[in-house]
């Protein structure tokens, strides 16, 4: 052991600008755009013309968000993102909530639903039964955990070509929806808010739509988990972060208008009435026939892929981060032969197969977007609190528009919040229960390890 651990002393950094877009990217492009339409056009009244703008302002906010991230990891580029970030700021304890929300939940359990979303779409094509899906989903986790455990260079690579293939579905969607659809859709987003419905009313409905939209636009924090292994991720990561969220926000507005150009709103309507989500899908058959529906499922599948081999990625280094600090098992924090936290990929795919066994897609989403949204607040705020609290720290890049879009972020994250909270209680109490139960757990790992805080010293290791 003592072999491995000086043969494999410090992360590598390999990763550059467009493997850092890529890594963006991938982790964000997934199995999400295919079906969430279907959600945000639910929630905002069958209207297209709200449904596209929902869309929009989800890619804002998290365009909003990624930025603020862009502040955090240009200041401190060290392997761990929000959960150091959150230690530094806050608490360790908060941090804490971070990363054992992650590897119980949002990070584990991400790996386990886009293992299931990878399959799914072919579930009726092949008859394959519910307990056949989870074989694959758990026989794609454990392809991905072996790649991962063989060193960064090989994993961020397959991100490179994934990125690019599952975006040819997208462009072909866009393209023959957008110049050869025959549809011309009803634009107007006043159309979802009805007659009599007050102001607060029709914020709401917003907010519920948009909110919908944030599944499909997360992927954006992950980046800062690697920064450590970034060649120049003071300059690179915040252009990795804008330029993918920008081109992500871009594809998916263009993604579902072309959706509203081939198929009648009539037919959406009904196929969604009728439990039929994967709409993309659809648009290509009716335009190319099974050869565009095929490319497109094949397409979605690797991009999944590529996602879930993204969140094998990253994930571990928080848990990796964390034990280094002395607030998880000590194992956590050892890398293997090949410069790579070994144990921690093993034991964050383990979590994700027993979720995959004991949990439906549905549920599974259902379950991640309000905590990782919880959390995704605190670490923008966090941009203030380490302004005021280090203000002598090196910040290359500052968020345009300085303290007053930082706000602006934080007041839309916090109307999204609520409104899910009022309008979703039950998902909502277990979104926020979730860090709540990770408390007594940060007590017992301060007890067992001393509780030692990140340091100066140990961030400049973990750089």
């Amino acid at each position: 052991m003592e072999k491995v651990k000086k043969a494999a002393a410090h992360l590598k950094r390999e990763i550059g600008l467009f493997g850092g877009v890529s890594l963006v990217a991938g982790m964000t492009i997934g199995s999400g755009i295919y079906y969430l339409g279907s959600y945000v056009l639910e929630r905002a009244n069958m209207s297209m013309g709200m449904a596209l703008l929902c869309w929009i302002i989800g890619g804002v906010i998290s365009i909003l968000g990624g930025l603020c991230f862009a502040e955090l990891g240009a200041e401190m580029p060290v392997t761990g993102g929000m959960t150091t970030y959150l230690s530094k700021a806050y608490h360790p304890c908060v941090g804490f909530i971070n990363g054992f929300s992650g590897f119980l939940l949002t990070g584990s359990g991400s790996i386990a639903a886009l293992a299931l979303a990878c399959v799914t779409p072919f579930q009726e094509e092949f008859v394959l039964s519910d307990i056949w899906v989870k074989i694959i989903a758990i026989a794609i986790i454990c392809i991905f955990t072996v790649i991962n455990l063989y060193g960064v260079k090989h994993a961020s690579s397959f991100q490179n070509f994934s990125m690019v293939v599952r975006v040819i579905p997208l462009i072909l969607i866009i393209f023959i929806g957008i110049f050869f659809g025959k549809e011309t859709p009803n634009l107007n987003p006043g159309t979802a808010i009805q007659e009599g419905t007050s102001f607060t009313g029709a914020v709401s409905m917003i907010a519920f739509a948009t909110f919908a939209s944030l599944w499909a636009y997360e992927g954006w924090t992950n980046l800062n988990t690697v920064a450590g292994e970034m060649k120049n991720p003071r300059k690179h990561l915040p252009l990795a972060i804008i330029i993918s969220m920008g081109f992500i926000t871009l594809v998916y507005t263009l993604f579902n208008l072309a959706i509203y150009r081939v198929i009648p709103s009539e037919e959406v309507n009904s196929m969604i009435a009728g439990g039929n989500l994967y709409l993309g899908t659809e648009t290509a058959y009716r335009v190319m026939g099974n050869f565009g529906k095929w490319i497109v499922m094949i397409g979605m599948c690797i991009g999944i892929i590529g996602t879930v081999n993204g969140d094998c990625l990253v994930f571990p280094r928080t848990y990796y981060a964390m034990s280094r600090g002395g607030y998880f098992w000590k194992k956590f924090g050892e890398l293997n032969s090949h410069s790579v936290p070994g144990f921690s990929i093993l034991m964050s795919s383990a979590v994700s197969i027993v979720l995959v066994v004991f949990n439906s897609l549905q549920q599974l989403t259902d379950l991640l977007i309000t905590t990782s949204a919880l959390l995704n607040l605190l670490a923008i705020i966090a941009v203030l609190i380490f302004r005021k609290k280090y203000p002598d720290m090196k910040r290359p890049y500052k968020v345009w528009g300085g303290v007053p879009v930082i706000v602006l972020t934080i007041l839309f994250f916090v109307v999204l919040l609520v409104n899910q909270f009022v309008s979703d209680i039950r998902s909502s109490l277990i979104g926020f229960a979730i860090p709540v139960l990770c408390i007594p757990v940060y007590f017992y790992f301060r007890k067992k390890n001393g509780g030692v805080e990140y340091n100066n010293d140990e961030l400049e290791e973990l750089e």
